[in-house]
């Protein structure tokens, strides 16, 4: 089940970084992040009190709000990165980050198995191959866009480690308050700088409806993966979770008439080798 909920994650956050990329290059990043982040926080602090989770124990509170404080800039980083690069390479080099989790859920004395150890191996070089052009500086974007995704990969391995930590413990409220404080923290950062970089939100009406679908879709896949590290190695459950090019670079081919490299398909199919041998590890 906890590889399950990892994949899922990854499904979802490969939904919304597509649909974020599409809408950071003809939208405002900053008015993105925030009205898909306050999606996100609207219907979390509803299910927090439909559920009682306001009563779980505050342990959360430091971890969570220090992702929600590094989610924001690195997101930033990302869609500003999805916004002048190509998606389909762009989202691999950022999924790099999960490098940290992994190490530290080793440091830290996991002890996946033979099959979980070399399908983290298998699952992160499928990455770096799926990210071919954009490693040379010759992808779309050039080498900024390879600097911003190298940005926003370390601060989605720190997310990655700070979520687990936070959301860790015997009350399952613990999971819906981390995701809740992650966002409180986020939008509140967000609304600062877009109040002092632009005046106003430059959006309009019929945006609404897809910042919505990121927002929520990227709440569900942190949602996903949080409960995914409660019952799992963090070290796998984070490489599954990391998986998300593979859906955006998909569905960047599909509906955005993205071309794909030889060695970026080669790179996601062993990318979906290395799945195999975690899940069934």
């Amino acid at each position: 089940m906890s590889a399950l909920l990892a994949l899922l994650s990854s499904a979802l956050w490969g939904f919304s970084d597509y649909l974020g990329g599409s809408a950071s290059r003809r939208l405002p990043v900053p008015s993105v992040l925030l009205l898909s982040q306050a999606a996100g926080l609207v219907t979390l602090l509803v299910l927090a009190g439909a559920t009682g989770a306001y009563d779980a124990p505050r342990d959360y509170l430091l971890p969570a709000a220090a992702a929600g404080a590094v989610g924001a800039c690195a997101l930033g980083l990302f869609y500003r990165a999805l916004s002048i690069g190509t998606m389909g390479v762009v989202a691999p080099v950022a999924a790099l980050g999960v490098a940290l989790p992994v190490v530290i859920g080793l440091v830290r004395g996991e002890q996946p198995s033979g099959a979980q150890t070399v399908g983290i191996v298998v699952a992160v070089i499928g990455v770096v191959l799926a990210s071919g052009p954009e490693l040379s500086g010759r992808g779309s974007g050039g080498a900024t866009a390879l600097l911003l995704a190298v940005g926003a990969a370390i601060g989605f391995g720190v997310v990655l480690v700070l979520v687990a930590a936070a959301s860790d413990g015997d009350d399952s409220g613990a999971v819906v308050m981390t995701l809740a404080t992650m966002r409180v923290t986020s939008v509140t950062l967000l609304g600062l700088v877009l109040l002092a970089v632009r005046p106003g939100l430059g959006v309009q009406r019929a945006d609404l409806p897809v910042l919505a679908a990121i927002g929520l879709a990227d709440a569900g896949a942190n949602g996903t993966y949080a409960l995914a590290s409660r019952s799992s190695l963090v070290s796998v459950a984070a490489v599954l979770a990391s998986l998300y090019p593979v859906v955006t670079a998909l569905l960047a081919y599909r509906f955005s008439g993205e071309r794909l490299r030889a060695v970026q398909v080669a790179g996601v199919g062993i990318s979906l080798a290395g799945v195999g041998l975690l899940a069934g590890g």
